[in-house]
């Protein structure tokens, strides 16, 4: 079976990698850079959700694989608080698209503030942790739980959803 990731991304990789691996044999991976088609920053459940579509469809068409994942994480503002929100999606070759959210957790006001005024998530947790590519190891989840989830881990989350989906779509439509 072939896989598609619609990201190089190390932490959305690595999620995919590990949970497909699980339930899945003799799988082959292929990881490609394709478009969200969403704002580099999304602003809403709605376009982080978009996002992964995207990214899952265009992973299948990239690739011709037999699935294709997408992960996108975005930002929502509720109540003057702002969240980081994380969405999945496959796509699936019959046409199928299949999608989970997961961990949404607050955002200081600090970081708030910064991507109010339109800069986007990675970079700046890059500068306030003076490290870098922060989104491709801890996140701003890792970070911000005191390094009890990491990123990695919050989309393995979401990627275990899918899967589950997956399994009882095939399972459901054979019954018909």
């Amino acid at each position: 079976m072939k896989i598609a990731i619609g990201t190089k991304n190390q932490a959305k990789v690595g999620a995919v990698e590990a949970i497909v691996s699980e339930y899945f044999s003799d799988v082959q991976f292929e990881h490609v850079d394709v478009a969200s088609e969403v704002s580099v920053q999304p602003f809403s459940n709605e376009e982080t959700r978009l996002g992964a579509i995207n990214r899952a469809r265009n992973a299948l068409i990239a690739t011709q694989a037999d699935i294709g994942f997408g992960l996108e994480g975005g930002v929502e503002e509720i109540d003057g608080v702002m969240y980081c929100c994380n969405w999945g999606a496959v796509a699936l070759k019959d046409g199928t698209i299949l999608s989970s959210a997961g961990a949404q957790f607050a955002l200081p006001e600090k970081i708030a503030i910064e991507l109010r005024s339109g800069k986007e998530l990675g970079p700046v947790m890059d500068v306030y942790t003076n490290e870098k590519d922060i989104r491709q190891h801890a996140g701003a989840i890792g970070i911000f739980t005191n390094g009890l989830i990491d990123r990695k881990e919050m989309f393995e989350h979401i990627v275990k959803l899918l899967i589950g989906q997956i399994l009882f779509y095939e399972r459901t439509r054979n019954m018909k």
